[in-house]
């Protein structure tokens, strides 16, 4: 089975999370913690910088490791190292999600996550 690994932000301000959904590919219109692949000789965190830059036009500090997720999906297996992160700027473009949204605790379970992501939904503010 195929493996990727990739990093996800957890981008936490006043309360709420951002959550963005996926403007393309196989998992069209999901929600997800927005982030991406690792490339070769990065680390975790300057992935992690690199994608949300790329993504959303916007910087951020990278905070602790929330959890490392495995998950397999049918045609591959997937690593995902999620982080706590804080904005650095505050105007947020997105570039490859359809929509964002910034969401309350009581409000997680308002939008269709990927599978993947749903495991992180009760740590965010435990």
């Amino acid at each position: 089975m195929k493996k990727i690994e990739v990093v996800a932000a957890i981008i936490v301000k006043e309360k709420k999370v951002f959550a963005t959904q996926r403007g393309y590919g196989e998992f069209k219109d999901g929600w997800e913690f927005p982030g991406g692949k690792i490339e070769l000789g990065e680390s975790s965190e300057e992935a992690l910088v690199r994608e949300i830059r790329e993504e959303l036009d916007v910087d951020i500090k990278v905070g602790r490791l929330l959890e490392t997720v495995e998950y397999d999906y049918p045609r591959f297996h997937l690593t995902m190292h999620c982080f706590i992160c804080e904005l650095l700027s505050e105007e947020i473009i997105l570039k490859e999600h359809e929509d964002a949204k910034w969401l309350a605790e009581e409000e997680l379970d308002s939008v269709d996550w990927l599978p993947a992501d749903v495991s992180l939904i009760d740590k965010i503010f435990a």
